[in-house]
């Protein structure tokens, strides 16, 4: 289920890009998924939020769900947030 680690992978840095102030980037350091039921075609939706944020790490949780509304994968991921020189140019 790679398009679902993709889709998590998306879904967790558009959520993460809401938390960003002026100045500041991300970046992904960890991802994980645990996949619970196969998907051989439909719509899948993918919600992501911060489980817990820290000054420069986050670490968000990201449910997919198939068209059924059964969760068919969870995914965790930690982000590291850049600031000052660091978020210089990228």
């Amino acid at each position: 289920m790679l398009v679902g680690r993709e889709l998590a992978d998306a879904a967790i840095g558009t959520a993460h890009s809401t938390l960003m102030e002026p100045g500041e980037t991300f970046t992904g350091i960890d991802i994980r998924a645990a996949f619970l039921r196969p998907v051989w075609s439909g719509r899948l939706v993918a919600t992501a939020r911060p489980a817990h944020r820290g000054r420069t790490i986050t670490h968000d949780s990201c449910e997919i769900l198939r068209a059924d509304g059964e969760p068919a994968a969870m995914v965790t991921s930690t982000v590291l947030t850049l600031r000052g020189e660091q978020a210089t140019g990228r």
